[in-house]
């Protein structure tokens, strides 16, 4: 219950919303069948996921979701794997979740990344055309990433760009894997996707900045601050801007959901920001620190 209490803030809904959170996860009912592709990328966005807590990975695809196909966590390999596949676009055809996990080469036809003999570009086309909805997770499926950085030989983009299509995105580097779940715990609630900002990110997690929301931000009235770092530290200031903290242009929940089960975020642990959920922040936001 409390981490319903704690999705149920985190999805913007109010608190009368937690019981009913939670009969997502207890409640009987056919599990929504999600298929989850992999390509350029670094698996980061697929070890968030693994490390997913409440629920644990297990509760997520055993009882709320139904993962048909994930190349990283599924026991199949090789032809079994890609059977799997075919198999499940055909059964649930416009009413499973495409899942993507890293960006598209697009130049050259896209073959510059390929699986099974087929290109990024290939399997993405006869796949997410096919889903109900395709959500992007991570940078590089959202925006395009380190792949899309300059000069970007093999012409990568973000899975929406790439194939023309509308997604849900959910930027960063890597995401946090409870922006996904309340994703999915909204359209399982509620019977929709969130609503969305003009990036197709969900409001719920992308509405707000992370300076905005940043603990050092206020740090001349936060009692709090004082009793931790003590009164000479907050007069002298402790906001990472001047070294190089994307915060300001960044918008994210990172400071209040934080990761592994909010026990910290980057700045917290004295790491700037680097915008690693804006667009292009590859290009735009280096350098990454700034000499004070």
């Amino acid at each position: 219950m409390k981490y319903c209490g704690m999705l149920t803030a985190t999805m913007g809904l109010s608190a009368s919303f937690i019981p009913k959170v939670a009969e997502v996860y207890a409640a009987p009912r056919q599990r929504p069948p999600v298929v989850w592709l992999q390509f350029g990328e670094c698996t980061g966005c697929s070890e968030a996921l693994l490390r997913t807590m409440y629920p644990w990975l297990d509760e997520l695809v055993l009882e709320i979701i139904s993962l048909e196909y994930h190349e990283t966590v599924m026991a199949a390999a090789g032809y079994q794997a890609e059977d799997d596949l075919k198999a499940a676009i055909k059964k649930y055809q416009g009413k499973f979740i495409c899942i993507v996990e890293g960006a598209i080469s697009t130049k050259d036809n896209g073959i510059y990344g390929k699986i099974a003999g087929k290109t990024f570009l290939e399997t993405a086309n006869e796949v997410c055309r096919k889903a109900g909805t395709v959500i992007s997770v991570g940078n590089c499926a959202s925006f395009g990433g380190i792949q899309a950085a300059a000069p970007n030989p093999g012409g990568y983009k973000g899975v929406s760009d790439a194939l023309g299509i509308k997604t849900v995105n959910i930027p960063g580097c890597p995401y946090n894997p409870i922006n996904l779940v309340g994703t999915l715990v909204n359209y399982l609630l509620l019977g929709k996707l969130p609503d969305l900002d003009d990036l197709g990110r969900p409001l719920f997690a992308y509405g707000t900045t992370v300076h905005d929301q940043c603990p050092r931000r206020s740090h001349f009235e936060n009692d709090e601050f004082v009793k931790e770092f003590g009164s000479k530290e907050a007069e002298m200031g402790y906001c990472l801007y001047q070294m190089g903290c994307k915060g300001p242009d960044t918008y994210n929940n990172c400071p209040t959901v934080k990761f592994n089960d909010g026990t910290s975020f980057p700045i917290q642990a004295g790491h700037p920001c680097i915008g690693c959920s804006q667009p292009n922040f590859w290009d735009k936001m280096t350098p990454f620190f700034e000499s004070a």
